[in-house]
């Protein structure tokens, strides 16, 4: 039995996408990503669709970052089960160099979208717009804490990304990532100043190329 809280919360995450489907819109996506602000490994972007009724498996759903590890994994699985179609996109970190992480996130949005079946007729994205979409449109200022279908797209963005970086842990052993998946930690920087930086840290930002030019001054 779900108390009166828990419902309101449930109902309120609901808002935008019943309200969209009430007038035509539906079915309605909701895109997060996961790294933009790790300097190792890809930024992930996910796409995800709902149905509109009250989904109670789905209790406790939230920006991903305010979820324990455990909670994520659950709510990863239940997504999953319940959505009526979600895509994950991971872009490498060799991408975001060339192109810039904006870039390479907008694109990765772009494609996620791309990747639903059926497609959507409105999509809700966590703070910004997507040009280029070709869908109508909705940035929802912390909307991962706002709308449930952006929530979804948070975790599923969130345990692909840090399950995807526990694998590369394997390769590159020397980083401690399955810490810090890929983020600039003092330790992760600590190691890249003794190991230099691998091949899937992200060159374009600076505490990556001051850590490696410093290791490379070291080794010299």
């Amino acid at each position: 039995m779900f108390s009166v809280s828990v419902v309101r919360r449930l109902k309120q995450l609901r808002t935008y996408e019943v309200a969209l489907d009430k007038v035509g819109f539906g079915p309605v996506a909701g895109v997060d990503e996961a790294g933009r602000g790790a300097c190792f490994g890809p930024v992930t972007i996910a796409a995800c669709m709902l149905p509109t009724r009250p989904l109670p498996e789905l209790e406790g759903l939230d920006d991903s970052k305010k979820l324990t590890e455990r909670r994520r994994r659950l709510l990863f699985d239940a997504i999953v089960n319940s959505a009526t179609a979600f895509s994950i996109v991971h872009v490498p970190a060799a991408d975001i160099d060339r192109r810039g992480i904006q870039a390479a996130n907008l694109d990765g949005a772009r494609r996620a979208v791309a990747g639903l079946d059926p497609a959507p007729k409105y999509v809700l994205m966590d703070g910004f717009r997507i040009p280029g979409l070709g869908v109508p449109q909705l940035p929802v200022v912390g909307g991962d804490a706002a709308a449930r279908c952006i929530a979804a797209a948070s975790v599923l963005a969130k345990v692909s990304r840090d399950a995807l970086i526990v694998e590369m842990a394997e390769q590159f052993p020397e980083y401690g990532l399955a810490g810090h998946k890929g983020y600039s930690t003092a330790a992760h920087m600590a190691a890249v100043r003794r190991h230099g930086a691998s091949a899937q840290h992200r060159y374009s930002y600076a505490n990556v190329r001051e850590a490696d030019e410093f290791y490379k001054g070291v080794v010299r």
